[in-house]
């Protein structure tokens, strides 16, 4: 930005936020005291106002990420120091500019704009952008998280349950609680959620069980962000998130990786006979077969509708 006073403001924030986050070390009980304090950091930024947020504002600086416009680094605190200096900007319907309100995408436009990040102008869209993320307790600082199916509201999670978004209208640019999300998505790289590693895994249990190895990619990169050692809150485990009693009735360990993807690959294959489909096949692994025979069809979880989406858009490369 070419505003001196922003340019501190900014830095100020970003300062804050690592603070904030080595002093809550992702501990539940602090949520307050982390809005506060991001809400804190934000206080001692201008107004906003046209010579702030207008047209004087400087060019994006290009930066790196999924559909990111040029080369450079943006990290997920980048993009939550850039969101917070908007705090406190009036909600607008349809609103793209700060000086006079913005709405929830615009804000979210907005933000990664100023990061050289291109986004889709509405929700729905933005919704498609990026890689999915298997679920809250794997997002990142920086992540989409989305509402409604297509989505209707969108924000920017600033991490432990938080997130900043333009809800409504009456309302400004605020910190709320994230509550459960129809969607995540990641836009800038995630730096340790690589699962190119695991490729041979996949493509030997792919030709192993008759399924397409970009499937089984996809549902590890949905399913744990490629990290083998993830346990969810409901206790799946490993890359493929395998429960233990399925890990065990499959004769696999689900925490090494070449066993968990041999034993997901024997799960979705089996589902796949079963249903005929693979939409059905990926509800199964994610609800289980009753729900999918009680539903004819994929149930209507919200958590299930959007895996199977994720899953199949991340496969098909979209």
């Amino acid at each position: 930005m070419n505003t001196p006073d922003v340019t501190a403001a900014v830095a100020d924030v970003t300062a804050r936020i690592a603070q904030i986050q080595a002093q809550l070390g992702g501990v539940g009980g602090s949520d307050q005291a982390f809005a506060q304090a991001l809400a804190g950091a934000s206080q001692s930024m201008s107004a906003p106002t046209a010579t702030t947020f207008g047209a004087e504002m400087a060019a994006p600086t290009p930066a790196t990420g999924v559909g990111a416009s040029g080369p450079g680094q943006v990290t997920g605190n980048d993009v939550v120091s850039d969101a917070a200096q908007y705090l406190g900007v009036p909600y607008q319907w349809g609103g793209t500019d700060p000086a006079t309100g913005l709405d929830c995408s615009g804000f979210v436009q907005r933000v990664y704009a100023d990061l050289g990040i291109s986004l889709p102008r509405v929700a729905a869209d933005q919704a498609q952008a990026g890689v999915p993320v298997a679920s809250l307790a794997d997002a990142q600082p920086g992540d989409l998280v989305t509402f409604g199916s297509p989505a209707d509201h969108i924000g920017i999670y600033v991490g432990n349950g938080k997130m900043i978004d333009a809800p409504h209208s009456g309302a400004v640019v605020r910190i709320d609680d994230v509550g459960q999300p129809t969607s995540i998505r990641r836009i800038i790289d995630a730096p340790d959620a690589s699962i190119a590693q695991y490729e041979p895994l996949f493509a030997a249990a792919g030709a192993r069980y008759g399924l397409p190895a970009n499937v089984l990619a996809a549902v590890a990169q949905v399913e744990s962000g490629g990290d083998p050692t993830a346990v969810s809150p409901a206790g799946a485990e490993g890359l493929m998130q395998l429960m233990p009693g399925t890990a065990q009735g499959l004769g696999v360990d689900p925490f090494d990786p070449t066993q968990a993807v041999d034993g997901a690959a024997q799960l979705l294959s089996g589902d796949l006979q079963q249903f005929g489909s693979l939409p059905l096949a990926l509800a199964a692994y994610n609800a289980g077969p009753t729900a999918v025979e009680q539903a004819g069809g994929v149930p209507s979880y919200p958590e299930t509708q959007a895996y199977v989406q994720n899953v199949l858009s991340l496969a098909e490369g979209t």
